[in-house]
């Protein structure tokens, strides 16, 4: 968390410092990336069993029991890998593109540090708020900034493609994590009654 924190105050050093320690995959991944989203989602489902969530139409909060907030949240951190994964393999492909050869771990490094913000504004969703895109619109344009002095700086691209490299990440990210946001939202508004119905049979299982 402090990680994201400098990234946000202190970008251009702390992207510096990211570049010149050459962290690989399952570095990134084990000593950053999941303990952020493990982090976060503990807490967001410490808020969902306690307080709730607005749901529907109307306006009403609903609780939801420990078994399912364990469940959902789980599915929160699957889904949020499966960004980093996906974004980091289109980055690279864009990163291709614009005179570059980035590697994957390259593109990698550039997506999990650049949603970093994005990742750490869940926990807004601690506490019921009205609209499932606060944080997101929040933590999006957080994350647009860290990128913006990422970007040059990890993918190395041609200078005079850095801005257009830059501006396609942006929009494709921003694309990538506002479809899982509009599903979770979808979910949380009641869009999908067989789908709550089975977290709530899965919760049941487990010992909580």
């Amino acid at each position: 968390m402090f990680k994201v924190l400098l990234l946000i105050f202190e970008p251009q050093v702390t992207w510096d410092k990211i570049e010149q320690a050459q962290r690989g995959v399952l570095f990134i991944l084990g000593f950053f990336l999941l303990p952020l989203l493990l982090l976060t989602a503990g807490i967001e489902g410490y808020g969902l069993a306690n307080w709730g969530r607005w749901q529907g139409e109307v306006a009403r909060l609903k609780k939801i029991s420990v078994g399912e907030a364990v469940v959902v949240e789980s599915a929160q951190v699957l889904l949020a890998l499966l960004v980093v994964f996906a974004g980091a393999r289109l980055l690279k492909e864009v990163g291709e593109t614009f005179r570059g050869e980035p590697s994957y771990t390259q593109a990698f490094r550039t997506v999990a540090y650049g949603l970093g913000p994005l990742f750490l504004l869940r926990l807004v969703d601690l506490f019921p708020v009205p609209s499932p895109w606060t944080s997101w619109a929040i933590g999006i344009v957080l994350s647009l900034g860290v990128l913006y002095h990422g970007v040059p700086r990890v993918m190395k691209p041609d200078p005079s493609y850095a801005w257009s490299l830059y501006f396609l990440s942006g929009l494709l990210l921003s694309l990538l994590t506002g479809v899982v946001r509009f599903i979770t939202g979808a979910y949380w508004a009641g869009k999908f009654p067989k789908l709550q119905s089975a977290v709530s049979h899965l919760a049941a299982q487990l010992p909580f």
